[in-house]
């Protein structure tokens, strides 16, 4: 798991998450088995800001069926990183 790219799936947006950008803090949905750690420098590595702390959270797969199949969603992990006060925003919305 060593490209930066696999550890940052995408960034989630919702209405807390867009709440939570005037702190400089962004939520991102990251690989299952990626640390603390990795998380920090996939972000610093991809975006070229400095991290100041993450906090990560650990969502299980929910059952579902449909029709008479049954089964579970895959598991997920969310990730909110703040950044540093002297860093730079990320803007995730450039081009719309």
């Amino acid at each position: 798991m060593a490209n930066a790219r696999d550890i940052i799936k995408r960034p989630v947006i919702t209405e807390r998450s867009t709440d939570l950008m005037a702190e400089k803090k962004y939520t991102f949905e990251v690989d299952t088995r990626a640390n603390k750690n990795q998380i920090k420098s996939a972000v610093e590595e991809i975006f070229g800001v400095q991290v100041d702390k993450v906090n990560t959270m650990n969502y299980k797969g929910k059952f579902r069926r449909f029709g008479r199949y049954t089964g579970y969603k895959s598991n997920r992990k969310k990730a909110i990183v703040q950044l540093t006060p002297d860093s730079k925003e990320l803007d995730f919305f450039e081009g719309v």
